[in-house]
């Protein structure tokens, strides 16, 4: 088996892992001078995290131990005040600096019902850890400067995923592979709403969910082209609204009484993915991938609703763009067992810094 007949692709989340493998035919008696007819190869590409691949063939089950690291840095200048003069500005500069690591150790199992039906579960465990300062500068103090120090933590179970995937098309004749994608997202892990809280309403400890259900609708396309494989993906993330009813605490109006407000309803923002790149076979058993994967996040609405009147105040949160370059590497240890190390690069402002993920797929047949 040549190396392009065999092509095993690492792709970084939240996109696709890839491994292409056509089927050899097998020999059959054919009469003397009769040319055999040409064997159309058959792809098997295995789905992973948040899309879909060509699917895990039928009786084949996938287990997958991940560990996901991933780090976010903000430095961030704040002025409050007027601006007199282009170059005299009256009022407090503040300068925030955050550090935000997250932990993930996951596994995700995949089961081919049959050749064409994929099912695929997800189970991660979360911590998360936040370090922030605020420096304001005052007249009044040794170091002239007030410092803020704030340092959260938060571990607990994630929220759990569920997805099915199904290939629309046989692929044959040079066309590439569609696959339908369909996932929902649980609220197993604690969101933001379900953490304990001060007296003031300020987090005691971080969230590991969003505390919000999610159905994620996508389509994935697979061009093989050896000894590489083009591939591009579309989803669309509905985030389902929910009722909160949580009170807020120490909320004054603006003569400094107290208000009796509690936080109604949460629209979170739906998100649009696009993701796409190339995954190339270096040699049977080693290759790498280079792509991008960009997510378009839409504005949080969120109601805070006065008991004593009954009146109701909407906000709505900024768009987030998060974009990053994605890296990775595979190597097949044998035809069952895989090593998958990703790197994703944040290129945008609202992207994480860096992730790092390592995986190891597990094959086995099951029925």
């Amino acid at each position: 088996m040549t190396s392009y007949q065999r092509v095993l692709i690492g792709v970084t989340t939240p996109f696709l892992f890839i491994s292409v493998s056509p089927l050899m035919a097998q020999e059959a008696t054919q009469p003397v001078g009769q040319q055999p007819p040409e064997a159309e190869p058959q792809f098997n590409v295995q789905s992973m995290a948040e899309y879909g691949g060509v699917l895990t063939p039928r009786g084949r089950l996938i287990l997958e131990p991940e560990f996901q690291y991933s780090h976010e840095s903000i430095n961030r200048m704040t002025f409050e005040g007027v601006s007199v003069l282009s170059t005299l500005l009256i009022g407090v500069f503040t300068a925030q600096d955050v550090d935000r690591d997250n932990y993930t150790a996951s596994l995700t199992g995949r089961l081919g019902v049959t050749d064409r039906l994929e099912l695929e579960m997800k189970v991660p465990y979360v911590y998360r850890d936040e370090n922030e300062r605020v420096n304001v500068p005052i007249e009044d103090g040794e170091d002239g400067v007030f410092s803020l120090d704030r340092e959260l933590s938060g571990d607990s179970l994630g929220d759990i995923e569920l997805a099915a995937h199904y290939q629309l098309n046989r692929g044959q004749n040079g066309m590439p592979f569609f696959i339908g994608n369909l996932r929902y997202k649980t609220t197993t892990g604690n969101g933001p709403f379900d953490i304990d809280r001060n007296s003031e309403g300020n987090p005691l400890e971080l969230s590991t969910g969003t505390g919000f259900h999610s159905i994620e609708p996508s389509i994935t396309m697979l061009l093989p082209s050896a000894p590489a494989v083009y591939f591009a993906n579309l989803g669309y993330v509905f985030h389902l609204e929910d009722s909160v009813n949580q009170s807020l605490s120490n909320v004054n109006d603006d003569g400094g009484n107290p208000l009796n407000v509690v936080v109604g309803d949460v629209d979170p923002g739906d998100a649009v993915r696009l993701s796409f790149g190339m995954a190339y076979s270096i040699n049977p058993r080693t290759s790498f991938t280079l792509g991008y994967k960009n997510d378009f996040i839409g504005k949080t609405k969120t109601d805070y609703v006065n008991v004593d009147t009954g009146t109701t105040t909407s906000v709505q949160s900024q768009t987030l763009n998060v974009g990053s370059l994605l890296l990775g590497w595979n190597y097949s240890l044998n035809p069952d067992v895989n090593i998958n190390v990703g790197l994703e690069l944040g290129i945008t402002e609202d992207a994480p810094d860096t992730t790092l993920t390592f995986r190891m797929p597990i094959g086995m047949n099951v029925f």
